[in-house]
């Protein structure tokens, strides 16, 4: 299995409600805020809608990657993170002969593999919809 799962999607916050106290209230103002999710772990949902959106080898997921903001990833980073979805059972791959030079390694999203990008889209969902929260409050704290 994938190093993490995604978190099954709670539902949408109550805009109504006030968020419970952190336990990162005595944290000193010039402390960076806690991270649950590593880079590599986001990266994993993009590598998932990549596949799903055509076949593809590596080169072309890492066009596509760039295309998408990643433009600091390493394509060993890439590659380590297409092997682990493939022995997780989340890709398949298979060689196939290049158009013009050697085969290449062909990625294609497994019925597994399609349930987690499902999962992780829904995830993202609910954390798009608390940022767009987060910034809406913010926009008008500036504006005061």
């Amino acid at each position: 299995m994938p190093r993490r799962r995604p978190a099954p999607a709670p539902p949408p916050p109550d805009e109504s409600s006030t968020p419970p106290p952190s336990s990162n209230d005595a944290a000193a103002p010039d402390s960076s805020p806690p991270s649950a999710w590593s880079p590599r772990d986001i990266l994993i949902p993009y590598v998932l809608l990549a596949v799903s959106l055509q076949r593809a080898h590596g080169y072309l997921i890492e066009e596509y990657l760039r295309s998408v903001g990643f433009f600091s990833l390493e394509m060993s980073t890439l590659y380590r993170t297409l092997r682990q979805l493939e022995k997780d059972g989340l890709l398949h791959s298979s060689w196939e002969p290049g158009p013009t030079g050697p085969a290449r390694r062909v990625y294609s999203l497994t019925e597994l593999g399609r349930g987690w990008l499902d999962q992780w889209a829904n995830t993202l969902d609910v954390y798009r919809r608390m940022l767009d929260q987060f910034f809406g409050l913010y926009g008008k704290g500036k504006e005061s």
